[in-house]
């Protein structure tokens, strides 16, 4: 079975990797099971970027093939923000209920029709020492007035898609993985793991 290290501490970001990938021979690990590499510092200034330092390090540290994301969500009214500043919205001892309510607080004035945001997802696949190949994935929605919904994590509780009205939090695991920003990063990636587990090798990045 292939090993591959999605290079994150983020638990529900793995098990929702694992769930993606479950028809795959290939074991996903995190860098909880590599405790001796410690933090990456990300800063870069594109999620783009910041994917590629994490997938490189981990790669190379370990000698494994290494997946490493880089998502988060901008919204319009924001000019862009929180972007690649998400999980550090409120500041670095963060938790996603300080991130959410400093979301609200900048949004109170602005009205529902202006209030369109886009949750984004650069992926960054890699060999050791080799360049990255990138996949990217987006979900377009709107920001809710206040929270609603008590499943995913993140945002997901502020975030409503309007095609299925419901705020992500309020969709099943299921659901979510199926349209969400890093599904659908997932879907393109997931033919390169499928060629790679099969004998094949990855493309250039």
């Amino acid at each position: 079975m292939l090993t591959l290290i999605l290079a994150t501490h983020n638990e529900n970001k793995r098990k929702e990797m694992a769930a993606m990938l479950k028809n795959l021979p290939i074991h996903v690990l995190s860098l909880n099971d590599y405790p001796d590499i410690g933090e990456i510092v990300e800063n870069g200034k594109t999620f783009a970027e910041n994917a590629a330092i994490k997938a490189q390090t981990v790669a190379n540290l370990t000698g494994q093939l290494a997946l490493a994301d880089d998502s988060g969500l901008e919204v319009d009214a924001l000019d862009g923000a929180p972007g690649i500043y998400s999980a550090r919205f409120a500041g670095l001892d963060h938790d996603d209920a300080a991130n959410n309510a400093l979301l609200l607080k900048k949004m109170a004035a602005v009205p529902t029709e202006k209030r369109q945001a886009h949750f984004t997802c650069v992926m960054a696949l890699t060999l050791p020492d080799e360049k990255p190949i990138f996949v990217r994935g987006q979900l377009d929605g709107v920001i809710l007035h206040q929270a609603a919904g008590s499943g995913g994590f993140g945002y997901d509780p502020l975030f409503f898609v309007p095609t299925y009205m419901k705020s992500l939090a309020e969709m099943s695991a299921e659901e979510k993985n199926a349209i969400s920003h890093r599904g659908r990063a997932c879907a393109k990636v997931i033919p390169l793991l499928e060629a790679y587990a099969d004998g094949g090798q990855l493309p250039r990045g």
